[in-house]
């Protein structure tokens, strides 16, 4: 049976854990039970970690698989049935818990895969202006590939519909080289374009800021990278919709946390519940958004 050591680390204001296996390396942190960084033995990263990420408080690191939830993005593009979900005036972006400590359930060994299991007891009717009572729950296993899952278990008397990512920034040599295959004549929303639906032609390649919404996705989507000759393939489980976002060279200037180059080597793939895929959670129900995380060189 194999070995797994867990340390514990200080990233700036952020406490987090260090798993350490025979096939890879995890480094999550307690805020948003975030995800920061994944690379396995003798290979480059598979996740991204910016190099002037920032690890403050409150403050959602730019690395990793980041949890959107219980929405995405500007709760005004949400579906109504979100947004009436809140009762704020001000929504942050992205949701409300990538800013708050999740409490580790606990690490155990399962076979040759350690799973680590956090939680969000604030979920449970805490959350500032939002009313509602969610088991919600993060699973991570590590084993030869890197399964994370997202569950909601809805404890009130009240129906609640949600949108939520699991918001994931992969590594790549040189977005300009690589390209997203499996999403062929996939209709999606050019958000850089007034939001209008547009149909995807061939494998999606990187000439500029990208920032679509792609519908009706199938399970596997992947990323061919030749430099690195490796295929990175992420599989899906309770999504229908992903996001796919790289900020190229004057977003990229913005961001405070990312170098002005760091576009280069980094490429969003967000496995997402978005636009006509919410989650209505009746009283009683659960939703588990899923993705497995391989890659095999080419």
């Amino acid at each position: 049976m194999a070995t797994f050591k867990v340390d514990t680390e200080q990233h700036g204001e952020l406490n987090c854990w260090r798993i350490t296996s025979e096939h890879a390396e995890l480094l999550i942190a307690q805020q948003g039970a975030q995800i920061l960084s994944y690379q396995r033995v003798g290979e480059p990263p598979l996740l991204w970690l910016s190099d002037q990420a920032i690890f403050r408080q409150g403050k959602s690191v730019r690395a990793g698989v980041p949890v959107c939830w219980p929405w995405f993005g500007n709760l005004q593009r949400n579906p109504a049935s979100v947004q009436n979900m809140y009762k704020g005036e001000q929504a942050p972006a992205h949701g409300l818990v990538r800013g708050r400590d999740w409490q580790l359930n606990g690490a155990e060994q399962v076979g040759d895969t350690i799973q680590i299991e956090f939680e969000l007891p604030a979920a449970q009717g805490d959350l500032p202006d939002w009313p509602h009572e969610v088991e919600l729950k993060l699973l991570i296993e590590l084993g030869e590939q890197l399964n994370v899952t997202l569950t909601s278990y809805n404890l009130g008397s009240d129906s609640v519909t949600i949108s939520q990512a699991l918001h994931s920034y992969f590594a790549v040599s040189d977005v300009r080289q690589a390209r997203v295959e499996g999403v062929d004549g996939l209709s999606y929303i050019e958000t850089l374009a007034d939001w209008e639906q547009r149909q995807q032609q061939g494998a999606l390649a990187f000439a500029g800021e990208t920032d679509r919404i792609y519908l009706a996705t199938p399970q596997t989507l992947s990323i061919v990278d030749p430099h690195w000759a490796r295929r990175i393939t992420l599989t899906s489980s309770g999504s229908r919709s992903a996001v796919i976002w790289n900020p190229w060279t004057e977003r990229a200037r913005e961001l405070p946390d990312m170098a002005d180059d760091g576009w280069q080597r980094m490429l969003c793939i967000e496995t997402a519940n978005v636009w006509d895929d919410v989650v209505e959670l009746k009283p009683g129900a659960s939703h588990s958004l899923g993705v497995q995380i391989g890659c095999e060189m080419i």
